[in-house]
């Protein structure tokens, strides 16, 4: 099984509409991914590690499939919409990371 992060850094003038995201642009990504797209988790940043530190993200998006095949698959057909929405949501650059679920 694989795992997409999709991390969006905090900044100075970072903005994140998480109400946008859970109910538009994530139900979104879940449609058109459709059945290869197993499980989806979203958070939102509250802390940094130190005591009163900001988080260094202000949200991510975790979406479980089961092979790098599945997702480009999945995701390669529609990667234009749900990139062309970002700007609805926030002005962070998205980080991407894809790994291997381990545990």
């Amino acid at each position: 099984m694989i795992i997409v992060s999709v991390l969006y850094p905090n900044g100075p003038k970072a903005r994140f509409d998480i109400d946008y995201y859970t109910r538009k642009h994530m139900p979104m990504v879940q449609e058109r991914l459709g059945t290869p797209l197993r499980r989806v988790v979203v958070e939102q940043g509250i802390a940094g590690g130190a005591p009163g530190a900001p988080p260094p993200f202000l949200a991510a998006a975790h979406l479980y499939f089961d092979s790098l095949e599945a997702f480009q698959g999945a995701f390669g057909p529609h990667a234009g919409e749900i990139m062309a929405d970002i700007p609805n949501y926030t002005s962070a650059q998205p980080v991407i990371q894809i790994g291997e679920v381990r545990v």
